[in-house]
């Protein structure tokens, strides 16, 4: 069975499997210009309208990505929670690593709308779980954390920060700025 709309359901075929691993290997290798749906065929074998077989467009393969992308990231930022539970900075510092080692992937997968309906349930529910934890369920808070690291991201991956700049030091001075305004738990407790 075709996906819909993107989804690669968790008994996907071997050949969708084998579809988003090729993707995803074009994608890293050379960016987001060489993933087209020919080069896509090419690399696994077959032709270009046999793909359409198992992901009715492009954007599909590309929300399936997005999904892999936001499994990933869960499992980066559980991995640092298991470290160091409630920690901003633990899962502020593992999200960078991610995205900085598969920049084409995050940039890709955050830079354009995705359909939460064709990723697997509860999957960016899952990904935010770890910051809104370490937040204590501010959502806010949790918003504004997640735009920062965001930000600071994509803007370092994107090259505009001036050259020479530290930016490890504008990262940590980010994310101590962060922590120093967290209510404390004096005032949250009398709040």
């Amino acid at each position: 069975m075709a996906p819909t709309a993107g989804r690669v359901p968790g008994h996907a075929t071997d050949r969708c499997r084998q579809i988003i691993a090729a993707a995803r290997t074009l994608l890293e290798a050379e960016g987001p210009e060489a993933l087209t749906m020919r080069r896509l065929a090419d690399s696994i074998g077959i032709t270009a309208p046999s793909l359409y077989k198992h992901f009715p467009d492009k954007s599909s393969v590309l929300t399936a990505l997005a999904g892999e992308v936001l499994r990933e990231t869960a499992e980066t930022l559980e991995a640092a929670e298991s470290v160091d539970p409630g920690s901003f900075p633990a899962l502020a510092t593992a999200y960078r690593a991610y995205a900085l080692a598969h920049p084409h992937l995050y940039l890709l997968t955050t830079a354009r709308p995705v359909d939460a309906t064709a990723l697997p349930p509860g999957l960016q529910e899952r990904a935010a779980a770890p910051l809104s934890r370490a937040v204590d369920g501010d959502q806010e808070r949790a918003r504004a954390a997640w735009a920062f690291a965001h930000g600071m991201v994509v803007l370092e991956l994107n090259g505009r920060f001036p050259p020479g700049a530290d930016l490890a030091a504008a990262w940590s001075a980010g994310i101590a700025a962060f922590v120093r305004a967290a209510p404390s738990e004096a005032s949250r407790a009398s709040g």
